[in-house]
């Protein structure tokens, strides 16, 4: 729905990813995998991996999978609930055996969608009536739809930052800074939660490009800056605001013990002020208030701390995409549970989601953002692949857990270094990698 390599890790990924496009991931495919005509032909059984685990504990999964038998009666869908997505799911790219069907792990550079996952259309088509298409478009095809698009903010107890006498949303990061003290000098809630040990939810700062400068080109002019980490840099500005809340010890305690479906308890209880996610996350900690007894309404969200011209700005970005393991011996089937999960699940509706089919009308959560004149601003993603290649080569890993967990580390005095040596090493490993790409 989603960060600098200084460990082995990076290393690590880059090995397995170049086993997978040279052994088992076998020849890119060209069969485009299209919507089958006839539901009553289509047969078999199909995996889908997800990180939903939430919904494959509730049965929210299996009421799913009851509708769509109501349209596809002769194939069965049994679902794999990953809490660990990125973590289990880039190990079994190593084979053949990742599903049926899976949500894309971040991970994955664009030029090796066609090695791992089937074609689902050309983009010109497609683009018709999915937004997002661009991000999983190879050669003119699309690799994987998303259903749902997110905006990026602050998830945030409303009733605790009033107890603490803050009723406007901060403009600056410094604002933001102060008003997360007083949050930890009036209330008893922890004031920010990193969600550290988990770590994907923290691979969501990365998102968080391009709502500084409100530039729907802030992905794509990676491709050319030589120092994306230097002052007044949308880079620079978020990753010092993590720096700053963890340095001033506004965050939980120790980072290596927090828990993600713990963290929803506790936001929902009005026991954390706030954490950095996507609107997706909103109807999650709605439902754990009402679990605890507490106002649903209490849970808001919020921009990034800067404007533009007066207005806050929200990067909109597709969640995970929907794919087709390029293995998988039930294609007709899995592309059914596709169209049918994204078009007719009410999936997106229900999650208070920006659904990806164009048209769609905004969910309920994001009406302050337009009552506020928030900009929502599409993140275009034209360079990519030349942006993937100069990660890759950076051994950074934008997208990946590592990078903000480093950042939190130095803060808190676990690492060495301090803001200013981080953002000297970035700035060197990003134009060293541009020197040698193309």
């Amino acid at each position: 729905m989603r960060k600098t390599v200084l460990a082995a890790t990076g290393v690590v990924l880059t090995m397995v990813l170049a086993a997978c496009g040279g052994g088992s991931g076998g020849a890119a495919s060209t069969d485009v995998v299209k919507v089958p005509a006839d539901p009553s032909k289509v047969t078999g059984t199909i995996t889908v991996l997800t990180n939903r685990t939430d919904q494959v504990q509730d049965g929210t999964a299996k009421k799913y999978a009851a509708a769509f038998n109501k349209v596809y009666p002769h194939v069965k869908v049994k679902f794999q609930g990953l809490t660990d997505y990125e973590g289990d799911v880039k190990i079994r790219l190593n084979s053949k055996n990742y599903g049926d069907v899976l949500s894309i792990p971040n991970s994955v550079p664009l030029k090796q969608y066609p090695t791992f996952f089937a074609p689902l259309g050309s983009s010109a088509a497609l683009s018709k009536t999915y937004d997002f298409t661009d991000h999983a478009t190879v050669g003119g095809n699309v690799y994987g739809i998303a259903n749902i698009g997110t905006a990026n903010g602050f998830v945030y107890n409303k009733a605790v930052w009033k107890q603490a006498g803050i009723t406007d949303w901060p403009t600056t990061p410094q604002q933001f800074i102060d008003d997360l003290k007083a949050v930890k000098a009036k209330t008893g809630a922890t004031p920010y939660y990193t969600n550290y040990h988990d770590g994907w939810p923290m691979t969501n700062w990365g998102n968080a490009l391009g709502s500084p400068s409100c530039d729907p080109a802030a992905n794509d002019k990676l491709a050319d800056t030589k120092e994306p980490w230097a002052a007044g840099q949308d880079l620079n500005t978020v990753d010092t605001l993590l720096y700053g809340i963890v340095h001033e010890k506004l965050s939980e305690a120790d980072p290596n013990t927090t828990n993600w479906e713990n963290s929803k308890a506790l936001m929902g209880s009005g026991k954390i002020g706030a954490m950095w996610l996507g609107s997706w996350a909103v109807v999650q900690m709605r439902d754990a208030a009402k679990t605890a007894g507490k106002n649903p309404d209490d849970i808001g969200f919020m921009p990034f701390p800067t404007q533009k011209d007066g207005h806050f700005c929200s990067v909109v970005r597709p969640d995970y995409q929907y794919a087709i393991n390029v293995h998988s011996k039930n294609k007709p089937a899995a592309r059914a549970w596709i169209d049918w999960f994204i078009n007719k699940s009410g999936d997106a509706q229900a999650s208070l989601s920006i659904s990806s089919v164009k048209g769609s009308a905004l969910p309920a959560d994001l009406k302050p953002f337009q009552d506020a004149g928030v900009t929502f601003v599409p993140m275009a993603y034209g360079k990519t692949a030349t942006v993937d290649e100069i990660d890759k080569a950076s051994e950074i890993g934008l997208n990946n857990q590592d990078y903000p967990q480093h950042i939190v580390d130095v803060a808190r005095g676990a690492a060495g270094g301090d803001i200013d040596s981080i953002f000297k090493d970035l700035n060197k490993k990003w134009s060293d990698a541009q020197g040698t790409v193309g």
